[in-house]
Formats: structure tokens, sequence, C-alpha cells
């Protein structure tokens, strides 16, 4: 029996990437969207062309009994053959922590943060009830794969702080500091954990231009490739003996200390 993996905000960007990679190497993809209805199917529809099926569900994370449904309906089809859950959904606001809007700090804390503990919840219980879980629960595997996880996808600022977009990222920050707590909390039934990309996609107002020269701005000196970082998940979501770790995926964006978010000081990083 083949494997599901859900991925929130899976119809665009790095969450179609990350689910053509687990199409790829054999899983069925359930592909969730709040917006984007049209990418979400057409990307099914490219998804069950590569032999897989696939399973469009949309909602929006940041209410609770929205997120509950978008599970249910997932597990009315897949049933325990929901084996990765992929946090990849992500509110970005820019504001700063001298003038945040805290009605909007909440929504950000909602999606990136709550969403995520609920999905791992929900997936512990899932998992726990199964008769194949106790057989395995000193084993490596659950049916000869690897245990369920569920993977968060960060973000290198939470590695490589500045004070833009304030909200967002003390929601990541959190969300961090979740992927040892629930490697602890939610073991044996499940595996925990994240991936933290650089910059990978323009983003906000942020021109095209600045983007390309931003892209450059780690110790590699070249654009982080969104597949690379796809591929990094699906490892994850495969490999039965890592829990409770973070891939950084960011051609060492980290490594470059910056006062602000990249766009905004890209000429000064390359003048200097």
């Amino acid at each position: 029996m083949r494997s599901w993996a859900l991925i929130t905000g899976g119809s665009v960007r790095l969450g179609r990437e990350i689910g053509l990679a687990f199409a790829r190497a054999g899983w069925h993809v359930a592909c969730h969207y709040n917006r984007s209805e049209a990418e979400a199917h057409a990307l099914c529809a490219e998804l069950r062309a590569l032999g897989v099926d696939a399973l469009v569900v949309q909602g929006d994370l940041e209410d609770e009994a929205s997120c509950q449904s978008i599970f249910d309906t997932t597990t009315a089809i897949t049933g325990t053959a929901l084996q990765c859950v992929v946090n990849n959904a992500s509110l970005f606001v820019p504001d700063e922590g001298a003038d945040f809007d805290e009605a909007q700090a909440l929504a950000q804390i909602k999606v990136n943060l709550m969403a995520p503990m609920r999905f791992g919840k929900w997936m512990a219980a899932l998992h726990a009830s199964t008769p194949a879980h106790d057989a395995a629960a000193n084993e490596g595997t659950c049916n000869g794969q690897a245990k369920p996880s569920v993977i968060h996808v960060l973000d290198q600022k939470v590695f490589n702080l500045n004070p833009d977009y304030f909200s967002y990222t003390l929601s990541k920050l959190a969300l961090e500091r979740a992927v040892s707590l629930q490697a602890q909390s939610l073991a044996p039934t499940l595996r925990v954990n994240a991936v933290a990309p650089g910059l990978m996609y323009p983003s906000g107002p942020q021109s095209q231009d600045n983007f390309n020269r931003a892209a450059q701005a780690n110790v590699l000196r070249q654009p982080i490739n969104p597949v690379d970082v796809a591929a990094s998940v699906v490892f994850l979501a495969g490999n039965a003996s890592i829990t409770g770790t973070t891939v950084r995926v960011d051609n060492g964006q980290h490594l470059v200390p910056l006062a602000r978010d990249v766009m905004f000081v890209v000429e000064e990083l390359f003048k200097s």
C-alpha cells in the first residue's frame, strides 16, 4: 500500500515542488489550498499523470474547525496510509516590533504555528490508535516503512535574526522550537523534523531585479533551488532514523548575518 502525504499550501511555489517530489518518489499526495483552487486542481492532474493518486483539500488554516475538516477529509480517503503531513503554508506579512497589529500577528501565529501543532496532534492520535503501532513500537518502521512523520517548513531567518517581518519571525521561531518538543512528546508514534530554506521566490513588494540579486546573498553565491528543498522534505519523510532535526537548505544564507531582511539591504551588501 502506497503512503500518502498531505501538504498544506501545496498548490503553488514550494508546496507545488514538494508535491511533485513526493509523487516522483511514489507517494500519493493530498494537496491543500486556501484560495488557489485552479492551481491545486492543475497540480493534481499533473501528479496523476505521474502514476499516483492525488486529492484536493480546501480550508482556512487560521480556523481550528477548518483545520479539522482538512485533516478529516484527507483521512476519510487515506486512513492510516497518511504517513506524512508537511506544514508548508505560511502567512507572511511585513511588520515591526514597534507597530505590529495584534490581530494580524495572531493570524500569523494561527497559520504558522497553531495549525502545524494541530496536525501533529491529530496525526499522533490517528497512528497511536492503529494495531500496527503497537507491533512496531520498538521497531524503526511501521508496516515496513519509516514511522509516520510531520515536517515543518521553517525559514533560515530563525537562525539569522533581524527585526523585519517581526510577527512572522516570532511564529517561525516558536515552530523551530516545537520541532524538538513535538519530537519528544509525540514519540514513539511520530517523527518530527523540519527544513529551513532561504530565499527562493520574490515576496511582497520585492522586484524581480531585487530578487535576482538577493538570491545570491549566501555563502555559495547562487540561487537556492526549490527542488533541493523539496528533495530534503522527501528524504526526511522516508528516513526511519531521523527525528527532532532541522535541515538548513539555504546555500548557507544563515551564515550571512544582516541587520535587515535581505531585500532591503541587497544593494549595500553587494557594494561591500
